[in-house]
């Protein structure tokens, strides 16, 4: 059966904020993933998809449960111990792509089963696979996000954070690699993530639909495209693919390099403090985004333009709300301070 073909990430209309935001998240999983707030019907999936079809095939032990990368430190228990056995892990070449949870999974079908009774007969772990297993090293899309059980979500935004699934019961545990992006769609309109949850993803961004008549025009004109001969249109968008797939790749590679002096420190903690922003992680992620911005500019330093645009993505979610009201980022208070401070 042919492979259905997925549009373009670069064909994509607009949306500025939402693609900037799933590729940081790309280059730096531990940025903690992207929500993304919206209307149906704003390319919301298709970018999703389109991402994880952009990135070209990775390296993973062959036959591992979790795909562990054979060149990393990070690898489950398993892969371990044949590397310790063997010396060298088999690899296998596999594709990146979106894992999807329903809204109806229980955390036992997102974390994983422990076999108890196995491990007290024969003394050994006995561990079934969740959701999060498929998902080390891919996209983890959850669609209504809002809908899902708050246990749950929280399940998730903690394997997100820390790069590790852990699975306990009855004084047994096993932890397994589970590095992914996670990425979260909701409809405002069908109810909202509680605050606690909301502060813990790394961004967040709101869509909408273009207002520009040009620019919906445009929307038009490539979706019939696309539709009219899928194979051509993409092939008008292979160049722009490719360059963009490189500059992503190069960017994780430099990310570890990239560095910030105190001053710069010294101004996100500031902002956070005038703009009443609760905790210290706001503060922590403005700083991971500006380094991952840089590094996705070519660059081993990063600056204070790199702070107001990892601003723009980190900030407005964590605002300070009142009952019945919306937490807003006044982004003229953001500039005239960031402008005072430079």
């Amino acid at each position: 059966m042919k492979r259905t073909t997925v549009y373009p990430f670069t064909a994509i209309v607009g949306q500025e904020e939402m693609k900037l935001s799933l590729i940081l998240n790309v280059i730096n999983p531990a940025l903690g993933g992207v929500l993304i707030k919206g209307e149906k019907g704003t390319a919301k999936s298709t970018a999703v998809r389109a991402l994880a079809e952009l990135l070209p095939p990775m390296a993973a032990v062959h036959g591992c449960r979790f795909h562990c990368d054979p060149h990393s430190s990070q690898l489950c228990d398993d892969c371990t111990a044949k590397l310790q056995a063997e010396g060298t892990l088999p690899e296998e070449t596999i594709n990146m792509r979106v894992v999807e949870l329903p809204v109806s999974a229980t955390e036992d079908r997102v974390v994983g089963t422990l076999d108890i009774e196995h491990a007290i007969k024969h003394g050994e772990k006995k561990f079934e696979p969740g959701i999060l297993a498929q998902a080390n090293r891919n996209i983890l899309y959850v669609d209504e996000i809002n809908l899902l059980d708050d246990h749950v979500v929280d399940v998730l935004l903690d394997a997100a954070a820390m790069g590790v699934n852990t699975v306990e019961r009855e004084g047994v545990s096993y932890s397994h690699p589970a590095r992914f992006v996670l990425v979260g769609t909701m409809n405002p309109e069908e109810g909202d993530i509680r605050p606690q949850l909301l502060d813990r993803f790394g961004l967040s961004v709101v869509v909408t639909g273009e207002h520009d008549p040009l620019q919906r025009v445009e929307v038009i004109k490539r979706r019939l495209a696309y539709e009219n001969d899928a194979e051509s249109f993409i092939a008008g968008y292979k160049e722009a693919q490719e360059e963009l797939a490189e500059k992503i790749i190069a960017a994780g590679k430099l990310l570890t390099e990239v560095t910030i002096d105190d001053k710069l420190l010294e101004t996100v903690a500031k902002l956070s403090v005038e703009l009443g922003v609760d905790g210290h992680r706001a503060d922590i992620t403005v700083i991971k985004t500006a380094l991952t911005l840089a590094a996705f500019n070519g660059r081993k330093q990063a600056n204070l333009d790199d702070l107001k645009e990892a601003a723009k993505l980190v900030l407005p979610h964590r605002m300070r709300r009142r009952p019945f009201e919306e937490g807003e980022l006044d982004w003229n208070k953001v500039e005239s301070f960031l402008a005072a401070e430079a």
